[in-house]
């Protein structure tokens, strides 16, 4: 019986997770709502874009909102402070990579090892004994009874799907694992949140993970270097290489005679690279850092779909084991900017099968 069984659901003060409470709820578990507090309180020069993001000094509202919704649901709420892994696991890795000319994923590393992993964790050091660990993530968890693996499958709201944000999670973790939400569509959500008296039924969604411009978090000094055609032409300078991304088209501040885009970032040689449009077309890269998930392990060539950006539908090719630990992926069809530091995740349909870390784009030489 469900009564028999408690879960703990990350409550964040949004529509998505708070439905998630509340259909768990119907459903005669017994629910915990926990959140996490990440915000360190750090002085940065903020500049605001007007949305609601999971890092920033709008967390105490967010906190608020939340305990607000365990108030209605008359459930159990606790906040936990996890800004001090969050620094080490989310902050570091996110400037450490920006740093070294990748582009880098936090809400991936976040969900990981701060939300499915550290958050509950805590909550059950703190004495609170679970079940099952929810979440507001629109996806699905199923348990392949003819392998005995959990499986992660995409969201029935395509638009929507996060498994892109989850693809890193862990047998255990999945195990443990809730997502209510993924059989249903954002309108459905937001229809059930309005019927059951939640007041964030109609809240402006999180649309990253801070609010501020990145540049905020990275606290570095300049180092210029050149800005370079792939003709071999200098353009002009730059101040430091984490100021640019891969297919990154404005505030270059250089004239040409047609658009530009950066075509790859040079560390050693502290420059940025730019062409063409055509020129950030590529088929192979590199992929590394693997966690497997729909299969142990890939024995040989597979045909699945590739994801690369979290907003980007996945796209036709091909994976296979170059090393221990090392997929070569190939699109069947050029894809554009293919970027070191971004995940690539594999699916066979709508099954994660896993998915690593982009390392090297194969025409980068």
């Amino acid at each position: 019986m469900n009564k028999d069984k408690t879960v703990l659901v990350g409550l964040s003060g949004g529509v998505d997770s708070s439905v998630a409470a509340y259909i768990l709820q119907q459903q005669g578990y017994r629910v915990v709502g926990v959140t996490m507090a990440i915000w360190d309180g750090k002085k940065l020069p903020f500049t605001s874009k007007g949305k609601h993001a999971c890092y920033g000094p709008d967390e105490e509202e967010e906190i608020r909102e939340a305990r607000e919704i365990a108030g209605i649901l008359k459930i159990p709420f606790e906040v936990f402070d996890c800004s001090g892994e969050y620094k080490k696991a989310v902050l570091d890795y996110f400037r450490k990579e920006y740093y070294e000319g990748r582009t880098p994923n936090p809400c991936i590393q976040c969900n990981q090892h701060i939300k499915f992993g550290l958050l509950p964790a805590m909550a059950e050091k703190r004495g609170f004994s679970y079940d099952f660990f929810a979440t507001g993530h629109y996806a699905r968890v199923e348990k392949d009874e003819a392998t005995g693996r959990f499986l992660l499958k995409k969201g029935v709201d395509q638009k929507k799907d996060q498994t892109y944000f989850i693809y890193r999670l862990t047998q255990d973790q999945l195990s443990k694992a809730m997502l209510p939400i993924g059989i249903y569509n954002k309108t459905k959500i937001k229809e059930i949140a309005r019927e059951a008296g939640l007041p964030v039924y109609d809240k402006e969604e999180s649309q990253d993970f801070y609010s501020g411009n990145y540049k905020d978090l990275l606290d570095q000094e300049t180092s210029p270097g050149n800005i370079v055609h792939t003709s071999g032409k200098v353009l002009g300078t730059h101040q430091g290489i984490w100021n640019y991304t891969i297919g990154q088209r404005k505030g270059m501040g250089i004239a040409w005679s047609e658009p530009l885009y950066v075509i790859r970032i040079e560390k050693e040689t502290n420059t940025v690279v730019v062409g063409e449009r055509e020129e950030t077309y590529s088929t192979d890269f590199l992929v590394n850092d693997l966690n497997w998930i729909g299969m142990e392990n890939l024995t040989g060539p597979k045909d699945v779909s590739i994801r690369i950006r979290s907003a980007q539908k996945e796209k036709d090719g091909r994976i296979e084991l170059l090393d221990e630990g090392v997929v070569k992926a190939t699109f069947f069809h050029p894809n554009d900017s293919i970027t070191p530091g971004q995940s690539a995740v594999f699916y066979d349909g709508d099954v994660v099968l896993g998915g690593g870390i982009i390392v090297k784009v194969m025409s980068d030489e």
